[in-house]
């Protein structure tokens, strides 16, 4: 399943989501950054691999995105090629803040934290 040109718009242009994601039966809520690039969806963990969330995910990939009134199902997968990484970095720069924030979901520790979000249909 692929995304509409509007809900790519709502995801993309949104400021802050929240992401969901299950660990032992338990729903967990975390604010991060997300960015649209083309049709494709990706999020870093600040954070990096210490990041909770990011654990979670890898762990039970199925997550959704909530943003706004609205949810969206995605399976995360491991975007940590070159590719990925510099789409996301370029899309984080064009939408964000220069700012110390900014500089740090750009630093290398991070990079390898970048996962695509695929729609569940």
């Amino acid at each position: 399943m692929s995304l509409s040109t509007e809900e790519l718009e709502e995801i993309g242009t949104a400021k802050l989501v929240e992401i969901e994601t299950r660990s032992s039966g338990r729903v967990f809520r975390t604010v991060i950054w997300v960015v649209v690039d083309g049709e494709d969806v990706f999020v870093r963990s600040v954070r990096g691999r210490a990041g909770r969330w990011f654990q979670r995910a890898l762990a039970d990939p199925e997550v959704n995105l909530r943003v706004g009134d609205a949810r969206f199902r995605f399976t995360a997968l491991p975007a940590a090629d070159a590719d990925s990484v510099e789409r996301t970095s370029g899309a984080l720069r064009r939408k964000y803040r220069k700012g110390g924030s900014l500089e740090s979901m750009l630093r290398d520790e991070v990079l390898d934290t970048t996962l695509l979000l695929q729609p569940m249909s």
